[in-house]
């Protein structure tokens, strides 16, 4: 029995690698962390998407804008192409680091993803015109 969750264990890390180097995933989130304030749990599907040389991001966004367009804009939904994107391996603490960055006319935005090889992730976004935000929740896995 312990062999074969093993096995899973490491089937899991080797799909979670390909979709990485892939440059093609997405990550289901389910909790958001507004800078100051208390957790919000997300009832609604949002994700955010690598797909080859763009970010499409359906993200909420709860916290302080210091610069918005009139009406709130569009905040965290948008698609963009990536304008940084660097992948670094952590066998230590078993999982994936990425940067990416995107600009949109309404901000810029950068993310710091953790994607552990169980699935489990973390999105943490800085932005120049609103306060840093973060998000936990899964990468999308294929079925095997």
């Amino acid at each position: 029995m312990a062999q074969n969750a093993s096995n899973k264990k490491k089937q899991k890390e080797v799909a979670i690698k390909e979709l990485i180097k892939s440059g093609n995933y997405k990550i289901e989130v389910s909790i958001a962390y507004p800078r100051g304030g208390k957790s919000v749990p997300l009832t609604s599907s949002y994700d955010l998407e690598i797909r080859n040389d763009s970010v499409i991001s359906h993200l909420p966004f709860y916290g302080r804008a210091y610069s918005i367009p009139y009406g709130g804009g569009d905040g965290l939904n948008f698609k963009a192409p990536l304008d940084e994107y660097e992948v670094e391996y952590n066998p230590k603490k078993e999982k994936y680091e990425v940067k990416l960055g995107a600009r949109t006319n309404e901000d810029t935005f950068r993310f710091n993803l953790e994607i552990f090889f169980n699935g489990s992730s973390r999105i943490d976004v800085t932005m120049q015109n609103r306060e840093s935000i973060s998000y936990s929740g899964e990468i999308e896995l294929l079925p095997l």
